[in-house]
């Protein structure tokens, strides 16, 4: 079970609690479009993951390099605060189930998939309470298989689908990770 910091590793938790499966972390960065951080124009993650939208052609190749390295550093950080000094979760000839909070362009989600198969994972399970339709047919060309519990057409956003979206901190993560 492999949760996407932040949002995602309280819910891999509770799956991973359920099917008393070890519990681990990928760490992705949405990238965002300078000018509206919270639409992703592409995302990055660990072992050199990288993921582009159509959105990203907006961009010229300045202004996505300086949006990539600011989450690179980012994603260095929380590698380094999240894992410390433990190896990831094997994944060579396993099926990783990667859980989100929820999925909405799917950049992360994909990225997340990069490093799974770069990590030798012999499946990829992609899961989450809700995705957008659209994110959800992207994201079966890239993982074996998409579990959402709801898919919505008028997808607007992650938040509107939690009576209570409260931020997961860096420091919730690491004490449900130290917990297992």
């Amino acid at each position: 079970m492999l949760g996407l910091p932040r949002g995602g590793v309280p819910v891999a938790a509770q799956v991973a609690a359920a099917l008393a499966a070890p519990l681990d972390i990928i760490v992705v960065r949405k990238l965002g479009h300078p000018n509206h951080p919270e639409y992703a124009v592409g995302a990055i993650g660990e072992e050199g993951a990288r993921v582009l939208t159509s959105g990203a052609k907006s961009l010229d190749s300045h202004e996505l390099l300086r949006v990539a390295a600011k989450e690179s550093a980012e994603l260095d950080r929380r590698v380094r605060l999240l894992r410390g000094h433990r190896a990831a979760e094997p994944l060579s000839g396993r099926t990783a189930v990667i859980v989100d909070d929820g999925i909405a362009t799917g950049a992360t989600a994909a990225a997340a998939c990069q490093v799974a198969r770069h990590r030798g994972a012999a499946r990829v399970v992609l899961a989450a309470p809700v995705a957008a339709r659209e994110a959800v047919m992207e994201l079966e060309r890239v993982a074996d298989e998409v579990a959402v519990v709801i898919a919505p057409s008028g997808f607007t956003a992650v938040g509107a689908w939690y009576d209570d979206f409260t931020p997961t901190s860096d420091a919730e993560v690491a004490a449900i990770l130290a917990a297992v």
